[in-house]
């Protein structure tokens, strides 16, 4: 595990779309705030700022940031700058109601407060949405109560996969018991939690998390659809059916937390599962930026489409929150008619950088971003 070291710094940097505690969409115009460049050597993260709260209006942040030294145990530097930045945009749509939630949490240690550098190993951030159905409760309470069962599960922070499995379930299994709810409704989840380096996103759902990586897309997750191969074989296994793609003739997706109309006693094996799917990567250079979305982005766009936006927007301005609003408006562009959460997450201070095609004798009639898609499209079906 790497050692962090604290450094002074007076740096500031792009602002993020967080608030402490409870996390709520901001998709009004933000002020641009300039940032110094930390040398580049140093890994820094963000301090948690607080944000209005969304009225509609404009708002302004105000943002600090503290330097860490990040060390190998060798005692080497590591050569190159980590940042955790984020911007989050959510949007109603057509829809008569929002069942959407979001968090984001650019550092952990600083949103908990005292004594936090105690319970996480290093340096980190959490990041998930919450894609609600049958009304706003079990997405709300997911969303106010996820980070708690992952941090205080017995496995955390050793193993942080079992941490984060174990936090669906028992979150699961709270919402069914909590009063002043409707149990009936439910929720997709996908969180992503970093430490360090480390990465490990977590999904139950249709929910999707996508790596821009140096324009490539790669996809840290899988939908969970009721038609898929793996998900019908789990499906009837356990004496669900599928009817026109729906679960049990009523759900379009294979897990989810909440839903208890149709599930059995707490603990028996259902179709209907709360039990996510896991992946986990270490960060490295060519990982530029992250984007998390409910299912209405993924509905009407490629997780390549997505990326090659992304990037193009970031290129452009650098704002994660611009970038996830654009994310946003395209969808709905593209006749999108669900409600529309995006989360951007950047990795690096400066906006990615051109990318140059090797020269070759060879004449070729396509441009960088149609030679990523065509390499997700041969990734995806290889």
């Amino acid at each position: 595990m790497a050692a962090y070291r604290v450094l002074d710094s007076g740096l500031e940097q792009n602002q993020v779309t967080i608030r402490s505690g409870e996390i709520s969409d901001n998709s009004a115009e933000l002020r641009q705030i300039t940032h110094g460049k930390p040398p580049k050597h140093l890994s820094f993260v963000p301090r948690s700022l607080t944000s209005l709260a969304n009225t509609g209006g404009a708002g302004d942040l105000e943002s600090g940031c503290r330097v860490l030294s990040v060390e190998s145990p060798s005692g080497r530097d590591l050569d190159f700058l980590l940042v955790f930045r984020s911007g989050s945009c959510a949007e109603k749509g057509v829809k008569q109601y929002m069942e959407d939630e979001h968090i984001c949490i650019d550092d952990l240690v600083e949103e908990s407060g005292a004594g936090a550098s105690a319970i996480f190993p290093s340096a980190g951030a959490f990041y998930g949405v919450f894609d609600g159905h049958g009304g706003i409760d079990a997405a709300s309470f997911v969303r106010k109560n996820i980070l708690k069962f992952i941090v205080d599960d017995s496995h955390f922070p050793v193993c942080l996969e079992k941490a984060m499995r174990n936090a669906f379930v028992k979150a699961d299994h709270a919402f069914a018991d909590e009063n002043y709810v409707d149990i009936s409704s439910g929720t997709t989840a996908l969180t992503a939690l970093i430490f360090g380096r480390l990465l490990v996103v977590a999904n139950a759902g249709d929910c999707r998390a996508v790596m821009g990586r140096r324009g490539r897309a790669v996809d840290l997750s899988k939908d969970h659809k009721p038609n898929c191969t793996s998900e019908r074989t789990r499906i009837e296994k356990l004496g669900g059916v599928i009817y026109d793609g729906y679960l049990n003739g009523q759900l379009s997706v294979s897990r989810a937390i909440g839903d208890w109309h149709m599930k059995g006693s707490k603990g028996s094996a259902v179709p209907l599962s709360a039990e996510p799917e896991l992946q986990e990567i270490q960060l490295a250079e060519e990982d530029e930026f992250l984007i998390i979305g409910c299912d209405g982005l993924w509905d009407v766009m490629s997780s390549q489409c997505a990326v090659t936006k992304a990037r193009k927007e970031l290129m452009l301005h650098n704002d994660p929150v611009r970038c996830s609003r654009e994310l946003v408006r395209e969808a709905f562009k593209r006749s999108s008619c669900d409600n529309l959460t995006v989360i951007v997450v950047c990795f690096s201070p400066d906006p990615p950088p051109q990318i140059d095609i090797p020269q070759t004798d060879v004449q070729r009639s396509i441009s960088a971003d149609g030679l990523n898609l065509l390499k997700g499209v041969l990734h995806r079906n290889s």
